[in-house]
């Protein structure tokens, strides 16, 4: 079977890079058959483990990862079970259910639902995570591979940060393309903002609690991996505010007519506010990893609890 991702579009902004005097390239993930850039990693450690005789798969997800790893098992015609915790939108389970995998919602955070779904796998399914493992990041470096193909050598990279399957997938891909000196704008929300911790500690540690909307990047700690690289490649963490990340949103749908949910839109306004990692860059690259717990109506909502 071929990727279970597509190769999407990689298009420059004028709107978001005139501001900013550079030329702003977007890789359009939120187009993703699953609705984000999660395809690449899980479609391919998913993939892996069916090949090597994986009879049904087990996952742990906000979302995102849960409806990649729904969408991976249906492509690949194996039955799926996601755990959700209680956060997770609506929206995102419906998604979920319709891909035919089975929802069990249980926890008040990630962890918790990771949790349930590691005991749910000692049963025999394969446990598929959502950001630490090292298959997700060979496949979610393909972003760099099809950004490099492009023709489009980048000064900087800006991604969102939850647990840093992103992050380690997109070092990786900067590494075998002969880019590992670009750096890379790692965005966080204020309340989700693990890897801003342990960056300040300089210790591989996590945060209490997840204390924003943007419940995508729920990660409490960061992937080992994710935290090894801060000193082994040139990464900017730069926190935003619930209601940057919203207006980020908001200035995407009205300049792109693409929704996201807030854990992109972190990323989007870093590059709207002219964030000062930015300065001097001539060609700065955007994942728009998308996500799917978004819809008019809930957008409105966001905007009104940051408002």
């Amino acid at each position: 079977m071929a990727h279970l991702h597509i190769h999407t579009p990689l298009i420059e902004s004028l709107s978001i890079g005139k501001n900013l005097g550079a030329s702003v390239w977007l890789k359009i993930e939120a187009l993703q058959p699953c609705g984000s850039f999660k395809a690449r990693g899980v479609g391919y450690a998913c993939k892996k483990v069916v090949k090597n005789g994986a009879k049904s798969l087990v996952s742990s997800s906000g979302g995102n990862a849960g409806l990649a790893v729904a969408y991976s098992g249906r492509r690949l015609r194996v039955p799926v079970t996601v755990v959700v915790p209680e956060t997770t939108p609506k929206r995102a389970i419906d998604l979920i259910k319709l891909q035919g995998a089975a929802v069990i919602v249980t926890g008040k955070d990630w962890s918790e639902a990771h949790a349930h779904a590691k005991g749910l796998s000692k049963k025999g399914a394969a446990y598929i995570h959502p950001f630490d493992d090292p298959n997700l990041w060979e496949g979610h470096a393909s972003v760099i591979d099809e950004i490099s193909d492009a023709g489009i050598t980048p000064d900087a990279v800006v991604l969102s940060v939850g647990g840093g399957g992103l992050l380690c997938g997109v070092v990786q891909g900067l590494r075998r393309n002969n880019l590992k000196d670009v750096p890379i704008l790692a965005v966080e929300t204020k309340g989700a903002d693990s890897l801003s911790a342990a960056s300040l500690a300089n210790k591989h540690i996590g945060i209490d609690s997840i204390d924003s909307i943007a419940t995508s990047l729920g990660a409490k700690k960061i992937a080992r991996q994710a935290f090894k690289l801060l000193n082994e490649h040139p990464i900017i963490s730069h926190v935003v505010t619930d209601h940057d990340a919203v207006n980020g949103c908001y200035r995407f749908l009205e300049d792109h007519r693409i929704m996201v949910e807030p854990a992109c839109g972190a990323s989007l306004s870093a590059v709207y506010k002219e964030c000062d990692g930015l300065k001097d860059k001539q060609n700065v690259v955007v994942i728009v990893c998308g996500g799917v717990g978004v819809t008019m109506s809930q957008l409105k909502k966001w905007r009104l609890s940051v408002s």
